[in-house]
């Protein structure tokens, strides 16, 4: 019978022919000591028993009492003819003892006779007769030969701990090592706690040096310990610091055993599930061995050595070091395998490799095409067709490789193949094909002519959300082609659109993708959205919980924007409301996005109302300051778009846009094109901010009514709002001049002025003069913004001559000419609304009293003149006089230098102060001014009937106008103008005189 202890240790026992079963120790005479049989005893005995035998053993091979056993064991392990007997002392076998035994066992033959009395062969002692002193014949206990002192008995044992094994792994002798070793694998086979174990045992190393071992058994035993330790974690941390990676891919030699093989790249697949063991595998050579095995005979060793290679090349060294061994032809041999995983792991490796361009090229020469379409085209290797069309879809990106799967036919077998399989993942992966190979314009070229967009059109409408998701991203890389979004005008957008209402995010989310490129400077595309019913849900996913998807959204908004119908479509979705949480958005591609779809949509005075109440100006503002140039630009962009009427421009300098953007525009690095554009936007529609921060107005700059003149500021001064300037007492300060034309009651709708922009000073009482106003607006700023949502450039560049009366005319013209949106019910209630918001707009007054500018009566009587007798004056240089000397006239008339001291304009304007009761003066109030008080007033006037000129001040209260005149005496050869040229206009000394810019004349009217 046979016994294996817990170890799985097999020892021989006592008997011939027998395994012990029970757990007994049988020791033979020790150090003089009788034989003697003991009954199980502690464990610990034995434990320090075979700890002290084993350390000092020559041989401690157990062995069982017949010749037999003990002749062939010696003859096969080499040992000396002297054993270890069943009897006891360790002596030579003599033939005499042997025969003597069998005599009185069988009682007869001639030494049985001998035995009894007769006579023995010369030279010969007979032990029998020797052992024998008695009588013949019978038989004689005969006493025991004590052992050689310097022998140790044999011993049987058989051990129930792995410890007591484990120990024996420091034997000398090659048997004990074979047998230990087979008995820790056996026990780490039963699973990963006796992994566990065996490590605290400290069985690691010594297996170690075993994988080095002279005996081949030992070696082989070994490595197939460590080919199942290798699993546990713990294991392969200690492995990697032993070190001993050289060892175990020394068992990969060709001359090694099929099994040494198998457990030895087991145990490097093992090792290389993580990194720093790919690192120690690859730089201990152990990839090259590593292929060699892909052609072994044996599958298992095959299974391993390409699950090792497939780890190994997830680095890119390895798969560079894995092109210059030609690992690629092997890998495809593995194709042929009858195994699944060795052909699955095999296209896993493929698919690896393959993303890079050398290992494409490799498969292309080695047929490997082939192999892959052969596979798509077996229906029983369903299971691969996954993984196959992910190594297709890395050669495709290859247009060598494309135009030869073409000219083979197989692009159309791979186009029918993913659109009649009924297996989602296969045509998800077909999709996924088509997608990385339509990066290259080539390939998307072919694909065209493929017609692989009915192959896509057909995928959306898949049941499975994968297949949806990744035909929609085979759409929006497949339109880049001209051709291909013009096909997906009639077919594609209306499944995109539907798959905005799916109930998964991701699909949303990469059908949004898909719209966002093909309606991008497509506006046929833009329509069928439209048309399809796409604003609706667009505008709902501005509120989703992934950025993707909110920023795919907005951009195809933007993108329909660029079409007044659709952009008022929108607005009509209450799209400002959508847009305030993805401005909020700490993702910097939805805050670029949303930013431009406010410039897209923020083009009348409507849509901006609607921003601002619904709180978007201010995280707008904040977008200024991002680090990312895209949110800056599109920020800055949309700043500009606000920018384009006076209530907004005043809201936005309050929360500090204009102070970024200054800042934003210090910064080489920061600054953009857009920037600067809102910056000058912001000031040329806050011109009492931007004469009080840069002392200067162009001619492009028009004064409108409530335009107020504080005086110099620092930057980063706060301008203070002209109503708490008119609520303040009067002071030392210098007086604060207003420019107003309307009076306190507003005339009826049908007189009013129309040129005016809804500013200061504008009565609120009517409201159709509100709404006509602001369709004034909307029609301009919607006529810049068709054309690609207004030029950065275009309102830093200023005429270059004075404004011709046609273009005041033109100006006037424009009261009413838009069409109301909507019914006039409609139109009525929002008229309501607006003079209900009004007071908010303009930041004044109580919602219990309007606040009104102070009227200027004498302004607008000097108006009503300078347009009845200096507006029909033809020749502009005879108006520019005539204004001089009227503005003279109103002011005090000409004052010479000689006694400009004695001008006591101080006393006049201190009068007006202390009847008005504030530091704001009317222009028209004043009687008596000097430089920068007719400076204002002459341009106030000139911006009324259409003269060109600009404002500049300069210090110590000098002011002044500068006029751009040609000079046609200057007229060239060939008939050509000359450039305008610059003059001032005197105001004091000479009123009506111009004189040329940095003339000495010139001069001396400018400085002191």
């Amino acid at each position: 019978m046979q016994g294996v202890g817990p170890a799985g240790l097999r020892l021989r026992g006592v008997r011939t022919g027998t395994w012990k079963s029970s757990a007994r120790f049988w020791l033979r005479p020790v150090f003089g000591r009788k034989q003697e049989h003991l009954r199980e005893e502690d464990d610990s005995h034995v434990y320090t028993a075979l700890k002290h035998w084993t350390q000092g053993a020559e041989d401690a091979r157990v062995l069982a009492p017949p010749t037999a056993f003990l002749r062939r064991d010696n003859e096969r392990l080499g040992l000396p003819s002297a054993s270890f007997l069943g009897g006891g002392a360790r002596f030579p076998a003599r033939a005499g003892a042997a025969r003597c035994r069998l005599a009185t066992k069988n009682n007869s033959g001639p030494e049985a006779r001998a035995g009894r009395g007769g006579r023995s062969s010369p030279g010969r002692r007979s032990r029998c007769s020797e052992a024998s002193p008695g009588r013949m014949g019978k038989k004689i206990k005969k006493e025991a030969e004590p052992p050689p002192k310097d022998v140790f008995d044999p011993l049987t044992i058989e051990s129930k701990k792995a410890a007591t094994v484990v120990l024996m792994l420091n034997s000398p002798e090659e048997e004990i090592l074979a047998k230990a070793c087979e008995a820790i694998y056996r026990f780490a086979l039963k699973g990963e706690e006796n992994k566990a174990t065996l490590l605290e045992l400290g069985a690691v190393e010594p297996l170690t040096k075993l994988l080095t071992h002279e005996d081949k058994i030992v070696r082989r035993n070994a490595t197939m310990i460590f080919g199942i330790l290798a699993s546990n974690n713990d294991v392969k941390k200690l492995l990697r610091e032993l070190d001993v990676m050289n060892s175990i891919i020394a068992q990969l030699a060709p001359e090694e055993e099929v099994v040494i093989h198998e457990f030895a790249s087991l145990c490097l697949a093992n090792m290389s599930a993580e990194y720093t063991g790919k690192v120690q595998i690859f730089e201990h050579g152990g990839l090259e061995p590593l292929i060699r095995l892909l052609a072994s005979p044996d599958p298992d060793v095959k299974k391993n050595s390409i699950e090792c290679i497939y780890n190994l090349v997830q680095d890119f060294q390895c798969r560079a070091t894995l092109q210059e061994l030609n690992a690629v032809p092997p890998i495809l041999d593995l194709l042929k395998s009858e195994y699944p995983i060795i052909q699955l792991l095999a296209l896993k490796t493929l698919g690896v490799i393959t993303n890079d361009k050398e290992a494409r090229a490799m498969l292309r020469d080695n047929q490997g095409m082939d192999h892959l379409i052969k596979i798509l085209e077996t229906k029983e290797l369903n299971d691969l067709h996954i993984e196959a069309l992910s190594v297709i879809a890395n050669c495709l990106e290859d247009m060598d490789t494309l135009v030869l799967i073409q000219q083979t036919g197989g692009l159309k077998k791979l186009l029918s193949f993913a659109e009649n399989s009924t297996i989602p993942d296969i045509q998800k992966n077909a999709a996924k094909a088509i997608t990385k190979a339509a990066y290259d314009p080539e390939n998307r070229k072919l694909f065209h002519e493929q017609e692989v967009e009915k192959c896509l059109v057909a995928l959306l409408g898949s049941e499975n959300d994968g297949t949806k998701i990744a035909a929609s991203q085979a759409i929006s890389v497949m339109c880049e082609n001209s051709g291909s979004k013009e096909f997906f005008n009639n077919q594609g957008i209306p499944q995109l659109i539907q798959s905005l209402r799916s109930d998964s995010e991701e699909v949303r989310e990469a059908a949004a993708l898909a719209l966002a490129n093909l309606t991008t400077c497509n506006t046929a595309n833009a329509n069928a959205a439209a048309e399809a019913d796409g604003i609706d849900p667009l505008i709902n996913m501005l509120s989703s919980k992934r950025d993707g998807a909110i920023s795919n959204a907005a951009t195809v908004l933007a993108n329909m924007a660029m079409q007044e119908p659709l952009r008022v479509s929108i607005q009509n979705h209450d799209v400002m409301h959508a847009l305030i949480s993805p401005l909020h958005s700490a993702n910097t591609n939805v805050q670029s996005k949303a930013a431009l779809m406010v410039a897209a949509t923020a083009c009348d005075v409507e849509a901006r109302t609607e921003l601002r109440n619904s709180g978007g100006l201010e995280p707008l503002v904040e977008l200024l300051r991002s680090k990312n140039a895209e949110v800056r630009r599109h920020a800055s962009w949309a700043v500009m778009v606000c920018a384009n009427d006076e209530l907004m421009a005043v809201e936005l300098c309050r929360l500090g846009a204009l102070d970024i953007l200054e800042e934003v525009n210090l910064s080489v690095s920061r600054k953009n094109k857009f920037s600067e554009a809102a910056y000058n936007k912001l000031l040329n529609n806050y011109l009492s901010l931007k004469y009080s921060l840069t002392g200067y107005l162009s001619s492009s700059n028009i004064i409108s009514d409530g335009f107020y003149d504080y005086g110099q500021i620092n930057p980063g001064t706060k301008l203070s709002p002209l109503k708490d300037l008119c609520l303040q007492e009067p002071s030392d300060l210098r007086a604060v001049l207003l420019v107003n034309s309307k009076s306190d009651v507003s005339p009826p709708p049908s007189m009013e002025d129309k040129s005016s922009d809804i500013g200061y000073g504008r009565s609120i009482s009517s409201s159709s003069s509100l709404r006509r106003a602001s369709k004034e607006k909307t029609k301009t700023n919607s006529f810049h913004f068709s054309t690609g949502f207004g030029s950065p450039t275009e309102d830093k560049s200023e005429p270059t001559s004075g404004r011709n009366t046609a273009l005041s005319k033109s100006t006037t013209k424009e009261k009413g000419s838009r069409k109301g949106r909507g019914k006039r019910e409609e139109e009525k209630v929002k008229e309501e609304e607006e003079v209900a918001t009004a007071p908010k707009l303009a930041g004044e007054g109580s919602p219990d009293k309007e606040w009104y500018p102070p009227s200027d009566p004498d302004f607008c009587v000097y108006v009503y003149e300078v347009t009845k007798s200096i507006f029909p004056i033809t020749n502009i240089k005879e108006q520019i006089e005539a204004l001089a000397k009227y503005v003279a006239e109103k002011m005090g008339g000409k004052v010479s230098k000689e006694k400009l001291h004695d001008f006591s304009w101080e006393l006049h304007i201190s009068e007006l102060k202390f009847q008005l009761k504030s530091n704001v003066i009317p222009i028209g109030l004043i009687k008596k001014g000097i430089f920068y008080h007719r400076a204002l007033l002459f341009k106030a006037l000139a911006d009324k009937i259409g003269i060109g000129c600009s404002l500049v001040r300069g210090e110590y209260g000098r002011a002044w106008n500068e006029v751009k005149l040609m000079n046609e005496s200057r007229k060239g050869l060939i008939g050509a103008l000359p450039p305008p040229e610059v003059y001032i206009v005197d105001l004091m000394f000479h009123p009506g005189g111009l004189m040329k810019l940095r003339s000495k004349e010139a001069d001396l009217y400018r400085y002191l």
